[in-house]
């Protein structure tokens, strides 16, 4: 499978192409549907990428452990 930037690419030439006005009909369905399933991906890798998102930013904040620092350790000890 291609990478996301990739087909997002890939998606941006099908529409510039769609726009252009000398593209035969035949031609503009084929790249319409071939952007339509480009679309429906990149929409469900983004979904994924929110929910991943979405994990990381509700995750709770663990207080980072500090070192116990024992001051009398072995003060009664001579």
């Amino acid at each position: 499978m291609k990478k996301f930037e990739e087909r997002l690419e890939r998606l941006e030439k099908i529409s510039d192409d769609i726009r252009s006005a000398d593209i035969p009909l035949e031609k503009a369905l084929s790249l319409f549907e071939e952007g339509i399933k480009l679309a429906k991906g990149l929409e469900k890798d983004i979904d994924k990428m929110e929910g991943k998102i979405q994990i990381l930013v509700n995750q709770p904040i663990l207080p980072e452990e500090e070192p116990e620092l024992d001051l009398f350790a072995g003060a009664g000890e001579d």
